[in-house]
């Protein structure tokens, strides 16, 4: 429970944190006054001046938020107000927390990268890690032992192995292995997956770790954050047209994911921030009100029509953009429940 709580809040933070610092500094650097700039929410703890901003630390450590001068229509307006920039100054400051959601993975991936390398499935017919109680673990094969053949076919690869054991069934195998410079034999009865339809032995291949210098490690990070988004993009997409089932997750179950995989070790949680970062960047530049990508598309119809929505209008579309999120959020948390088994 301790890690769960841990976990969550520093995903949770640092994801926040860096969304609203994109809006921060974009509002700076536009010309915008930001009155205050604060972790968390609810009551302050520490709190400073610098400038014209107030910086604050506040009690509940998940999230934070930009007082841009003006957001509110009802504040008094000036020429440092969001609303007397242009409207390409107001696109960019809307958009640049999700910006920054897309550049965090970068980051983080180059720390997984630089720390960690790169973990590669080698195809040398070596055993990288056996199961007990399975077959190859009773018929006394062990780690690193090197598979020569397979009831007398010569094996020159893992992939080649895999095949002869999957397609075995329930067969007898006579498998030759070498280990520490000996040779010898041992005889294998697959056990029959019926599931994946195929014999199994239990064994899994040797796995090589490969430590890639910095400037590599750039480039496979800006690789990886694209191709994670590309596949999250269109993961959403089939969700939308139906093509595969929606699977959604609340801040409950979104928490103990983060406390599981905080349970595997700081950099899977680092890759587990870096993929939530990137949904969170998605999510918010969809074009539903309340969300970053509803206030874009209303900037967008201020360009087209010379003048903004009512203010009536503006409040009753974010009133449907919250109603539709708090909804999805309700149900989304009836799920983590559920999954929970707590009734």
């Amino acid at each position: 429970m301790f890690t769960t709580v841990i976990a969550s809040i520093f995903v949770f933070g640092v994801l926040i944190f860096v969304h609203e610092l994109g809006h921060f500094m974009t509002a700076k650097w536009v010309g915008m006054r930001v009155d205050e700039f604060a972790l968390g929410f609810g009551k302050k703890l520490i709190s400073f001046r610098r400038g014209e901003t107030l910086y604050s630390l506040r009690m509940i450590p998940l999230g934070g938020f930009n007082k841009i001068a003006g957001m509110d229509p009802d504040e008094e307006q000036d020429e440092r107000s969001f609303g007397a920039k242009p409207i390409w100054a107001r696109i960019l400051v809307i958009v640049a927390g999700s910006a920054m959601n897309f550049l965090l993975p970068v980051l983080l991936f180059l720390i997984v990268f630089l720390s960690a390398g790169i973990d590669n499935v080698s195809d040398q017919p070596i055993i990288g890690n056996i199961f007990a109680d399975k077959p190859a673990a009773r018929a006394g094969l062990m780690t690193g032992d090197r598979i020569v053949s397979v009831n007398n076919e010569k094996i020159d690869s893992w992939r080649q192995f895999v095949t002869l054991v999957q397609n075995s069934g329930q067969k007898p195998l006579s498998i030759q292995f070498e280990r520490s410079g000996t040779t010898s034999q041992a005889e294998v009865v697959p056990e029959f997956d019926n599931k994946a339809n195929r014999g199994i032995i239990g064994v899994m291949p040797q796995i090589d770790n490969y430590r890639p210098g910095f400037f590599e490690s750039v480039k496979l990070s800006v690789v990886q954050t694209y191709t994670v988004t590309a596949a999250m993009i269109t993961g959403l997409l089939q969700m939308v047209t139906g093509q595969v089932a929606a699977e959604v997750a609340g801040p409950i179950g979104v928490a103990q994911m983060a406390g599981e995989v905080a349970q595997l070790g700081f950099i899977p949680l680092l890759q587990f921030a870096a993929f939530l970062s990137l949904n969170l960047g998605l999510l918010n530049l969809l074009p539903v009100p309340v969300l970053d990508g509803g206030h874009v598309v209303a900037l967008m119809l201020e360009g087209v029509r010379g003048k903004s929505l009512s203010r009536d209008k503006m409040q009753f579309l974010q009133m449907i953009g919250f109603a539709l999120l708090l909804l999805l959020t309700l149900v989304a948390t009836f799920k983590d429940i559920a999954k929970l088994k707590l009734f």
